[in-house]
């Protein structure tokens, strides 16, 4: 229930953003999406920090996880320009343009989808749901999702809309999943996909701004990179008690 819920709030939150797009003169658009860019650069930015940076019972503040934040990135990222899932993906959503006349579908797709996706609430509110029936957190998500849509909407047009059919298949497969996935992702695995995750968001950030550009679909492949390592914890501690006992 809470993901159809999430669903309905990216659809309707697109079409009134839609419709206040079709009254907003060019140079308004233009400063809209740098002012985007800057909101979504700093929650990507608030994100990482939140999953990198603990307080300890003294007070004194703590960072973890950088080493695994690069590796990911950086393995992530190499496997998805050889998969070239950024290219895939725009050539789908140009398809789409040309069937429907719809200029920009694919950007407004991708970037929405990955703010729409990526997060503890998406994952820790489905496991909820699956397990307990408890859609709280995914409804406190949509009213989120909802104004970001419009805001996302009235910037990047048609593509936002679509961005719903992510959303119902990463969070109902999570809720549907729930009762394996739940004892599997622990809170250090969650805060590590959290932080891989906000990083990517923060790099739609850097892309609405126009620094430079960089294929953030590409960079999806790194998700997995926490999951592997969190498998490969035990046999990885082995080896270095190993190599530290010789």
């Amino acid at each position: 229930m809470g993901t159809v819920v999430n669903a309905i709030g990216v659809i309707l939150g697109g079409l009134i953003g839609l419709l206040i797009r079709r009254g907003l003169p060019e140079k308004v658009e233009q400063t809209a999406m740098k002012l985007l860019g800057l909101s979504v650069l700093i929650i990507g930015l608030n994100g990482v920090i939140t999953a990198m940076i603990t307080v300890g019972s003294d007070g004194k503040l703590s960072s973890s996880g950088s080493l695994l934040l690069i590796a990911s990135i950086v393995i992530g990222g190499v496997l998805g320009e050889c998969w070239d899932l950024d290219g895939k993906l725009v050539r789908g959503g140009k398809w789409i343009e040309q069937k429907f006349g719809k200029e920009g579908f694919a950007k407004g797709f991708i970037n929405a989808s990955l703010v729409f996706c990526v997060g503890a609430m998406a994952i820790v509110g489905s496991l909820a749901d699956g397990l307990s029936g408890d859609s709280s957190i995914l409804f406190i998500k949509t009213m989120l999702d909802f104004i970001c849509s419009v805001i996302l909407g009235s910037t990047l047009g048609f593509g936002v809309i679509f961005s719903f059919i992510p959303v119902v298949l990463y969070q109902g497969a999570i809720t549907l999943f729930a009762g394996v996935l739940s004892p599997l992702i622990s809170d250090s695995l969650l805060g590590s996909i959290c932080m891989v995750g906000y990083t990517i968001v923060l790099c739609i950030g850097i892309n609405f701004l126009e620094f430079t550009t960089i294929r953030t679909a590409n960079l999806l492949p790194a998700l997995l990179v926490p999951v592997i390592y969190e498998i490969m914890k035990p046999l990885l501690h082995a080896i270095a008690a190993g190599f530290s006992a010789f």
